[in-house]
């Protein structure tokens, strides 16, 4: 995404561990993207570097990725039908320069069969995904989605690409 975009990068993973801290899931995404940014800008602190997290939220619960296919099956289960919201956290931080930012999307299931949800855990895809589901995976399990389709698959690139220009401006 980040290519489509006209950046070259590197991905250097994060060793910030992501673990429940009771927090809403506004600032759960938000904590997670500005916790990786960090750790990662500490060892490359003359570079630009992007954290993002996503996570996906229904009556006040939050779902990150599922602990395993019958967690997954839940989360389609409960998601089934129903309208949920994607919130990706986004932390930009570049020498002298940090912005942060949340990005949300509200997006409406299908109702889903046993069979749909049992075939599509069955693949595999959807165990390493916030909510148990992929929207790119060419799955039937989205009716509408009101927002940023790129932030249902992880990377709001519209905001992104806006605080990566205003960061790197001039030095591209």
């Amino acid at each position: 995404m980040l290519t489509q975009l006209g950046y070259q990068f590197i991905v250097e993973p994060s060793s910030f561990e992501e673990r429940e801290r009771g927090l809403s899931a506004h600032d759960t995404a938000l904590f997670f993207a500005r916790g990786k940014a960090e750790e990662v800008f500490s060892r490359f602190p003359l570079s630009a570097v992007l954290g993002a997290d996503t996570v996906v939220t229904l009556g006040g619960e939050i779902f990150g990725k599922p602990k395993d296919q019958e967690d997954a099956k839940r989360m389609l289960r409960l998601l089934s039908g129903k309208e949920h919201a994607v919130l990706t956290g986004v932390c930009l931080i570049a020498p002298n320069y940090r912005e942060e930012a949340i990005v949300a999307t509200h997006v409406v299931f299908h109702e889903l069969s046993e069979e749909v949800i049992a075939a599509y855990v069955a693949s595999g895809l959807p165990l390493d995904k916030a909510g148990a589901y992929g929207i790119q995976d060419g799955r039937p399990l989205v009716k509408e989605i009101y927002g940023s389709y790129t932030n249902v698959v992880g990377l709001p690139t519209e905001k992104v690409g806006t605080m990566l220009a205003t960061a790197l401006r001039g030095t591209r």
